[in-house]
């Protein structure tokens, strides 16, 4: 069977820019490979391996070749996975915001594996969230391994407002809207068991998906908060996921810690790093809002 996965995203970055981060291997493997060799001409090789690869080949193992070799426009090459021949092409024209990227990747044949569609939609979601950062001039980047058979998203910050306001906006519906973006008031029944839903409402392959988590698995006021994460595309045949809040005391601080886990594959955490970073942005300025000690509160919206 072959099949083709296209996406576009727009980059803050000219396209010499974005195509220098693929065409170079110093950067590929500082957003997208542990190591890699690349070619600047039609037929040598752009090999990639390692652990943040997909398949985790070994460098003898990693055969992949230039098909195109655009400057600024234009970049090809094969990639077999796990034996099966796929070819990935990036094309770049510029944009009012820097430039639009489209990626296409043509699968020909079987990756091996269930959810194959979304293994590859994931992995280049992750990838792609990496190049974002990186051509941000960002460090924290979220490179998959391969090897690891729990992998999770992990993330902890400082946020400048006591425990108390920070569970606050964690559990009162009002304060979760303002951070979570839900179009109504989300539902929060804070006991274990009690229903915890965003609202979150979109469409996935011309369905209608439930997003978010749906109920508290623990309840620990004002200090940890657990809920379920059902497949963000409504897929009933993954396991849920599991969402984890812990708030510790720093001075009249808090440091929050999320760790999103439970996921099948590395691939499956996708672009939920770069995601939570921006709700923990968002939760930040709500905690402000909540905390009338605050020097900086900022007025509501």
């Amino acid at each position: 069977m072959t099949w083709t996965h296209e996406h576009s995203w727009t980059l803050a970055a000219p396209p010499a820019t974005v195509f220098a981060a693929f065409g170079s291997a110093d950067q590929l493997t500082r957003w997208f490979a542990e190591h890699a060799e690349i070619g600047g001409r039609v037929g040598e090789g752009y090999r990639f391996w390692g652990r943040h690869t997909l398949g985790t080949p070994s460098r003898s193992e990693a055969k992949q070749v230039v098909t195109a070799f655009e400057p600024g426009q234009r970049l090809g090459y094969t990639w077999d996975i796990r034996g099966c021949p796929t070819e990935v092409s990036v094309a770049l024209v510029a944009a009012a915001q820097g430039s639009r990227l489209t990626l296409r990747h043509r699968i020909d044949g079987d990756l091996g594996g269930p959810r194959q569609k979304e293994l590859i939609d994931d992995l280049w979601r992750l990838s792609v969230g990496n190049l974002a950062l990186h051509l941000a001039g960002g460090t924290d980047f979220v490179l998959p391994d391969f090897a690891d058979p729990a992998p999770e998203v992990r993330l902890t910050v400082i946020l400048e407002a006591p425990c108390d306001v920070v569970w606050r906006a964690l559990i009162e519906p009002e304060a979760l809207k303002q951070w979570v973006g839900s179009p109504g008031l989300p539902t929060v029944d804070p006991r274990v068991g009690g229903r915890y839903e965003f609202g979150w409402v979109y469409q996935v392959d011309g369905r209608t998906v439930a997003g978010g988590p749906t109920r508290i698995l623990e309840f620990e006021p004002g200090r940890k908060l657990v809920v379920d994460w059902p497949d963000w595309r409504g897929d009933a045949t993954v396991a849920p996921q599991t969402l984890t809040w812990v708030l510790e005391p720093v001075g009249g601080a808090t440091r929050l810690t999320l760790t999103h886990g439970g996921f099948a594959r590395p691939t499956d955490i996708s672009d939920y790093p770069f995601g939570w970073r921006e709700f923990i942005s968002e939760l930040t300025k709500v905690c402000l809002r909540l905390d009338p000690a605050s020097p900086s509160t900022p007025a509501a919206p």
